[in-house]
Protein backbone atom coordinates (compact mmCIF):
# COMPACT_ATOMS: atom_id res chain seq x y z
CA UNK A 1 0.00 0.00 0.00
CA UNK A 2 2.94 2.22 0.86
CA UNK A 3 4.60 1.71 -2.29
CA UNK A 4 1.31 2.18 -4.58
CA UNK A 5 0.97 5.21 -2.75
CA UNK A 6 4.17 6.47 -3.33
CA UNK A 7 4.18 5.91 -7.22
CA UNK A 8 0.59 7.29 -7.46
CA UNK A 9 2.21 10.61 -5.44
CA UNK A 10 5.71 9.97 -7.85
CA UNK A 11 3.36 9.66 -11.14
CA UNK A 12 1.17 13.06 -9.77
CA UNK A 13 4.37 15.29 -9.30
CA UNK A 14 5.43 14.63 -13.05
CA UNK A 15 1.96 15.27 -14.53
CA UNK A 16 1.49 18.44 -12.43
CA UNK A 17 5.29 19.25 -13.70
CA UNK A 18 4.92 18.15 -17.25
CA UNK A 19 1.54 20.42 -16.97
CA UNK A 20 3.41 23.27 -16.19
CA UNK A 21 5.94 23.09 -18.97
CA UNK A 22 3.53 22.64 -21.73
CA UNK A 23 1.52 25.52 -20.26
CA UNK A 24 4.15 27.90 -19.68
CA UNK A 25 4.55 27.08 -23.71
CA UNK A 26 1.12 27.83 -24.37
CA UNK A 27 0.90 31.02 -22.46
CA UNK A 28 3.79 31.90 -24.90
CA UNK A 29 1.77 31.36 -27.84
CA UNK A 30 -1.52 32.54 -26.65
CA UNK A 31 0.03 35.55 -25.58
CA UNK A 32 0.76 36.40 -29.01
CA UNK A 33 -2.39 35.28 -30.53
CA UNK A 34 -4.07 37.23 -27.57
CA UNK A 35 -1.53 40.54 -28.84
CA UNK A 36 -3.64 43.25 -30.31
CA UNK A 37 -1.57 44.11 -33.62
CA UNK A 38 -4.14 46.84 -34.48
CA UNK A 39 -3.03 48.98 -31.49
CA UNK A 40 0.21 51.15 -30.99
CA UNK A 41 2.22 49.71 -27.83
CA UNK A 42 4.59 51.27 -25.59
CA UNK A 43 7.55 50.11 -24.93
CA UNK A 44 7.37 47.99 -22.06
CA UNK A 45 4.78 46.02 -23.62
CA UNK A 46 7.41 45.56 -26.29
CA UNK A 47 9.39 44.13 -24.70
CA UNK A 48 6.95 41.82 -23.19
CA UNK A 49 5.65 40.91 -26.33
CA UNK A 50 9.31 39.87 -27.71
CA UNK A 51 9.67 37.73 -24.70
CA UNK A 52 6.27 36.06 -25.18
CA UNK A 53 7.27 35.36 -28.93
CA UNK A 54 10.62 33.74 -28.20
CA UNK A 55 8.99 31.62 -25.40
CA UNK A 56 6.13 30.76 -27.47
CA UNK A 57 8.08 29.85 -30.49
CA UNK A 58 11.70 28.40 -29.88
CA UNK A 59 12.18 26.37 -33.02
CA UNK A 60 11.99 29.68 -35.00
CA UNK A 61 12.53 33.01 -32.75
CA UNK A 62 15.56 33.95 -30.59
CA UNK A 63 16.67 37.21 -28.83
CA UNK A 64 19.79 39.12 -28.36
CA UNK A 65 20.81 42.58 -26.93
CA UNK A 66 23.14 44.11 -29.33
CA UNK A 67 23.67 47.38 -27.58
CA UNK A 68 22.37 50.05 -25.19
CA UNK A 69 20.84 53.64 -25.66
CA UNK A 70 22.19 56.48 -24.40
CA UNK A 71 20.02 56.19 -20.91
CA UNK A 72 20.92 52.61 -20.62
CA UNK A 73 17.95 50.66 -22.08
CA UNK A 74 18.53 47.41 -24.08
CA UNK A 75 18.42 47.44 -27.69
CA UNK A 76 16.95 44.13 -28.43
CA UNK A 77 16.55 42.34 -31.93
CA UNK A 78 14.53 38.52 -32.53
CA UNK A 79 16.24 36.67 -34.87
CA UNK A 80 13.95 34.21 -37.20
CA UNK A 81 15.48 31.18 -38.88
CA UNK A 82 15.18 27.31 -38.53
CA UNK A 83 18.04 25.31 -38.61
CA UNK A 84 19.98 24.08 -41.93
CA UNK A 85 20.43 20.17 -42.18
CA UNK A 86 22.22 19.80 -45.36
CA UNK A 87 25.00 22.43 -42.93
CA UNK A 88 24.86 25.33 -45.96
CA UNK A 89 26.39 28.52 -44.61
CA UNK A 90 23.43 30.75 -43.61
CA UNK A 91 22.59 34.55 -45.39
CA UNK A 92 21.07 37.54 -43.05
CA UNK A 93 18.40 39.89 -43.93
CA UNK A 94 18.36 42.95 -41.82
CA UNK A 95 14.69 44.79 -40.55
CA UNK A 96 14.92 47.43 -38.18
CA UNK A 97 12.03 50.27 -37.04
CA UNK A 98 12.07 52.92 -34.56
CA UNK A 99 14.90 54.55 -35.27
CA UNK A 100 12.86 57.80 -35.55
CA UNK A 101 10.89 58.16 -32.03
CA UNK A 102 7.87 59.88 -33.78
CA UNK A 103 6.94 56.92 -36.66
CA UNK A 104 5.28 54.72 -34.31
CA UNK A 105 3.93 52.92 -37.33
CA UNK A 106 7.21 51.62 -37.50
CA UNK A 107 7.67 49.52 -34.27
CA UNK A 108 3.75 48.24 -35.44
CA UNK A 109 5.04 46.44 -38.75
CA UNK A 110 8.00 45.20 -37.48
CA UNK A 111 5.97 43.45 -34.83
CA UNK A 112 3.28 42.62 -37.39
CA UNK A 113 6.42 41.26 -39.84
CA UNK A 114 7.33 38.79 -36.87
CA UNK A 115 3.23 37.84 -36.26
CA UNK A 116 3.03 37.18 -39.97
CA UNK A 117 6.10 34.94 -39.86
CA UNK A 118 5.76 33.15 -37.06
CA UNK A 119 1.87 32.17 -37.86
CA UNK A 120 2.94 31.11 -41.87
CA UNK A 121 5.74 29.34 -42.03
CA UNK A 122 4.66 26.22 -41.49
CA UNK A 123 1.92 26.29 -43.81
CA UNK A 124 4.11 28.51 -46.48
CA UNK A 125 6.78 25.78 -48.03
CA UNK A 126 8.53 28.91 -49.55
CA UNK A 127 8.99 30.99 -46.45
CA UNK A 128 9.94 27.50 -44.58
CA UNK A 129 12.92 26.82 -47.43
CA UNK A 130 13.59 30.94 -46.87
CA UNK A 131 14.22 30.83 -43.77
CA UNK A 132 16.43 27.53 -43.54
CA UNK A 133 18.58 29.41 -45.81
CA UNK A 134 18.06 32.64 -43.92
CA UNK A 135 18.34 34.43 -40.64
CA UNK A 136 16.32 37.27 -40.43
CA UNK A 137 17.22 40.45 -37.27
CA UNK A 138 14.29 42.33 -36.65
CA UNK A 139 15.12 45.47 -34.15
CA UNK A 140 11.26 46.69 -33.16
CA UNK A 141 12.98 49.93 -31.92
CA UNK A 142 16.48 51.05 -32.33
CA UNK A 143 15.61 54.54 -30.70
CA UNK A 144 13.91 53.39 -27.56
CA UNK A 145 14.78 56.56 -25.12
CA UNK A 146 13.38 58.67 -27.95
CA UNK A 147 10.10 55.99 -28.47
CA UNK A 148 9.52 56.04 -24.72
CA UNK A 149 9.49 60.45 -24.47
CA UNK A 150 6.56 60.15 -27.68
CA UNK A 151 4.51 58.30 -24.76
CA UNK A 152 4.73 61.11 -21.95
CA UNK A 153 2.27 63.10 -22.95
CA UNK A 154 0.74 64.91 -25.98
CA UNK A 155 4.05 67.92 -26.13
CA UNK A 156 5.80 65.19 -26.50
CA UNK A 157 4.79 62.53 -29.46
CA UNK A 158 6.22 64.24 -32.22
CA UNK A 159 9.75 63.95 -30.93
CA UNK A 160 12.00 62.27 -33.41
CA UNK A 161 15.69 62.34 -31.83
CA UNK A 162 17.42 60.24 -29.55
CA UNK A 163 17.83 61.57 -25.83
CA UNK A 164 21.28 61.98 -25.62
CA UNK A 165 22.51 65.01 -23.73
CA UNK A 166 22.68 68.18 -25.24
CA UNK A 167 26.15 69.12 -26.47
CA UNK A 168 28.50 72.39 -24.51
CA UNK A 169 26.52 75.54 -24.41
CA UNK A 170 23.30 73.70 -25.54
CA UNK A 171 20.38 73.03 -24.07
CA UNK A 172 18.45 70.96 -26.71
CA UNK A 173 18.69 66.94 -26.09
CA UNK A 174 19.28 64.53 -28.88
CA UNK A 175 20.53 63.58 -32.59
CA UNK A 176 19.19 62.43 -35.28
CA UNK A 177 19.84 58.77 -35.64
CA UNK A 178 19.59 58.52 -39.11
CA UNK A 179 21.85 61.24 -39.83
CA UNK A 180 24.58 59.65 -37.96
CA UNK A 181 25.57 56.83 -39.19
CA UNK A 182 29.18 56.53 -41.04
CA UNK A 183 27.76 57.17 -44.57
CA UNK A 184 28.93 60.89 -46.44
CA UNK A 185 28.54 62.13 -42.75
CA UNK A 186 27.88 65.87 -42.37
CA UNK A 187 27.72 66.24 -46.57
CA UNK A 188 23.96 67.21 -47.15
CA UNK A 189 20.87 67.71 -45.86
CA UNK A 190 21.92 67.41 -42.14
CA UNK A 191 22.45 70.44 -39.84
CA UNK A 192 24.94 70.98 -37.28
CA UNK A 193 22.93 72.72 -34.75
CA UNK A 194 21.89 70.42 -31.94
CA UNK A 195 18.09 71.98 -31.92
CA UNK A 196 17.58 71.19 -35.24
CA UNK A 197 15.42 67.68 -35.69
CA UNK A 198 18.28 66.47 -38.40
CA UNK A 199 20.83 67.01 -35.95
CA UNK A 200 23.76 64.62 -36.99
CA UNK A 201 25.86 64.24 -33.63
CA UNK A 202 29.24 65.65 -33.06
CA UNK A 203 30.68 62.55 -35.33
CA UNK A 204 29.70 59.11 -37.41
CA UNK A 205 28.38 57.02 -34.76
CA UNK A 206 28.65 59.35 -31.95
CA UNK A 207 25.48 57.88 -30.76
CA UNK A 208 25.33 54.60 -29.26
CA UNK A 209 22.09 53.89 -31.01
CA UNK A 210 23.76 54.25 -34.12
CA UNK A 211 27.06 52.74 -33.41
CA UNK A 212 25.26 49.36 -31.98
CA UNK A 213 23.87 48.44 -35.26
CA UNK A 214 27.31 49.67 -37.18
CA UNK A 215 28.93 47.14 -34.67
CA UNK A 216 26.68 44.65 -35.29
CA UNK A 217 25.78 44.35 -38.67
CA UNK A 218 29.56 44.90 -39.58
CA UNK A 219 30.27 41.82 -37.81
CA UNK A 220 28.47 39.48 -40.50
CA UNK A 221 28.51 41.76 -43.27
CA UNK A 222 29.63 39.24 -45.62
CA UNK A 223 26.57 37.44 -44.79
CA UNK A 224 23.83 40.01 -45.42
CA UNK A 225 22.10 40.13 -48.35
CA UNK A 226 19.58 43.08 -47.33
CA UNK A 227 19.12 45.63 -45.23
CA UNK A 228 15.76 46.95 -44.45
CA UNK A 229 14.82 50.06 -42.61
CA UNK A 230 11.76 51.28 -42.13
CA UNK A 231 10.25 54.76 -41.13
CA UNK A 232 7.05 56.74 -41.85
CA UNK A 233 5.69 58.50 -44.09
CA UNK A 234 5.34 59.38 -47.39
CA UNK A 235 4.78 55.99 -49.26
CA UNK A 236 8.25 55.84 -50.45
CA UNK A 237 10.87 53.14 -51.61
CA UNK A 238 14.30 54.76 -50.95
CA UNK A 239 17.49 53.42 -52.34
CA UNK A 240 21.04 54.39 -51.96
CA UNK A 241 22.14 57.43 -51.92
CA UNK A 242 20.93 60.20 -50.06
CA UNK A 243 23.74 62.21 -51.42
CA UNK A 244 23.10 63.30 -55.49
CA UNK A 245 26.30 63.22 -57.08
CA UNK A 246 26.50 59.65 -55.75
CA UNK A 247 25.15 56.24 -57.35
CA UNK A 248 25.22 52.65 -56.11
CA UNK A 249 26.59 50.10 -58.46
CA UNK A 250 23.98 48.32 -58.82
CA UNK A 251 21.47 51.44 -59.27
CA UNK A 252 19.28 49.62 -61.78
CA UNK A 253 18.99 46.20 -60.23
CA UNK A 254 17.86 48.35 -56.80
CA UNK A 255 15.19 50.09 -58.56
CA UNK A 256 13.81 46.88 -60.64
CA UNK A 257 13.51 45.10 -57.13
CA UNK A 258 11.73 48.21 -55.51
CA UNK A 259 9.34 48.56 -58.52
CA UNK A 260 8.35 45.28 -57.84
CA UNK A 261 8.03 45.40 -54.22
CA UNK A 262 5.92 48.61 -54.74
CA UNK A 263 3.58 46.43 -57.50
CA UNK A 264 2.93 44.15 -54.74
CA UNK A 265 2.34 46.76 -52.10
CA UNK A 266 -0.27 48.27 -54.65
CA UNK A 267 -2.17 44.94 -54.57
CA UNK A 268 -3.07 44.92 -51.10
CA UNK A 269 -4.92 47.81 -50.61
CA UNK A 270 -4.08 49.77 -53.75
CA UNK A 271 -1.44 52.52 -52.26
CA UNK A 272 0.59 53.84 -54.77
CA UNK A 273 4.52 53.40 -53.32
CA UNK A 274 7.16 55.60 -55.12
CA UNK A 275 10.48 53.95 -55.67
CA UNK A 276 13.59 56.08 -56.25
CA UNK A 277 16.94 57.48 -54.39
CA UNK A 278 16.27 60.26 -51.56
CA UNK A 279 17.44 63.05 -54.04
CA UNK A 280 15.27 61.95 -56.86
CA UNK A 281 11.84 61.71 -54.79
CA UNK A 282 12.76 63.26 -51.30
CA UNK A 283 15.19 65.37 -50.53
CA UNK A 284 19.50 64.87 -50.30
CA UNK A 285 20.87 63.19 -47.22
CA UNK A 286 23.81 62.19 -45.45
CA UNK A 287 24.46 59.70 -42.41
CA UNK A 288 21.60 57.84 -43.32
CA UNK A 289 21.58 53.96 -41.98
CA UNK A 290 20.30 52.21 -45.78
CA UNK A 291 23.28 54.19 -47.05
CA UNK A 292 25.39 53.17 -44.82
CA UNK A 293 24.72 49.78 -45.18
CA UNK A 294 25.32 49.88 -48.96
CA UNK A 295 28.56 51.42 -48.45
CA UNK A 296 30.12 48.47 -46.61
CA UNK A 297 28.97 46.51 -49.40
CA UNK A 298 25.17 45.66 -48.47
CA UNK A 299 24.16 44.76 -51.76
CA UNK A 300 20.67 45.50 -51.22
CA UNK A 301 19.65 47.75 -48.70
CA UNK A 302 16.23 50.31 -48.86
CA UNK A 303 14.25 52.32 -46.21
CA UNK A 304 10.49 51.94 -46.52
CA UNK A 305 8.48 55.07 -45.96
CA UNK A 306 5.46 53.52 -44.61
CA UNK A 307 1.68 55.59 -44.60
CA UNK A 308 0.43 58.57 -45.33
CA UNK A 309 0.72 60.96 -48.08
CA UNK A 310 0.32 63.53 -45.94
CA UNK A 311 -3.24 64.04 -44.14
CA UNK A 312 -2.03 61.72 -41.02
CA UNK A 313 2.13 62.26 -41.53
CA UNK A 314 3.46 60.82 -38.29
CA UNK A 315 -0.14 60.65 -36.58
CA UNK A 316 -1.24 57.71 -38.32
CA UNK A 317 -4.74 56.69 -36.88
CA UNK A 318 -4.66 53.12 -35.20
CA UNK A 319 -7.59 51.38 -37.70
CA UNK A 320 -4.89 51.99 -40.79
CA UNK A 321 -1.80 49.87 -38.74
CA UNK A 322 -3.23 46.63 -40.16
CA UNK A 323 -3.92 47.90 -43.87
CA UNK A 324 -0.22 49.84 -43.84
CA UNK A 325 1.04 46.71 -42.19
CA UNK A 326 -0.16 44.39 -44.64
CA UNK A 327 0.59 46.23 -47.69
CA UNK A 328 4.41 47.05 -46.14
CA UNK A 329 4.94 43.23 -45.57
CA UNK A 330 3.60 41.90 -49.19
CA UNK A 331 7.22 44.73 -50.25
CA UNK A 332 9.43 43.24 -47.77
CA UNK A 333 8.89 39.84 -48.63
CA UNK A 334 8.74 40.71 -52.66
CA UNK A 335 12.48 42.03 -51.82
CA UNK A 336 13.49 39.36 -49.56
CA UNK A 337 12.07 36.45 -51.64
CA UNK A 338 14.49 38.04 -55.26
CA UNK A 339 17.31 38.12 -52.97
CA UNK A 340 16.93 34.74 -51.16
CA UNK A 341 16.64 33.36 -54.72
CA UNK A 342 19.05 35.52 -56.51
CA UNK A 343 21.83 34.36 -53.96
CA UNK A 344 20.40 30.47 -53.50
CA UNK A 345 19.70 29.30 -56.97
CA UNK A 346 22.74 30.93 -58.86
CA UNK A 347 25.40 29.20 -56.48
CA UNK A 348 25.36 32.29 -54.31
CA UNK A 349 27.50 34.04 -57.48
CA UNK A 350 25.18 37.02 -58.19
CA UNK A 351 25.26 39.73 -55.09
CA UNK A 352 27.25 42.44 -56.28
CA UNK A 353 29.31 43.75 -52.72
CA UNK A 354 31.28 46.84 -54.63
Amino acid sequence: MKMTLECWMLGLFLLINSGLTSHSLGEGLQSTWRYDYTKYHPMDEIYGWMEDVERGNPELVSSAVYGHTYEGRNITLLKLGLENSEGREKKVIWVDCGIHAREWIAPAFCQWFVKQIVDTYKSNKKLEQMLQNLDIYVTPVINVDGYIFTWANDSTRLWRKSRSAPPPESSCYGVDLNRNFNANWGMVGVSFDSCANTYCGTSPGSEPEAKAVMDFVARMVKQTLCFLTIHSAGQLILLPYGHPEISAPNYNELVSVGQAAAEEMKKVHGMNYTVGTSPQILYPNSGSSRDWARLIGIPFSYTFELRDKGEFSHLLPEEQIQPACEEAYAGALSIITYVHDKAFNNGDKATERE
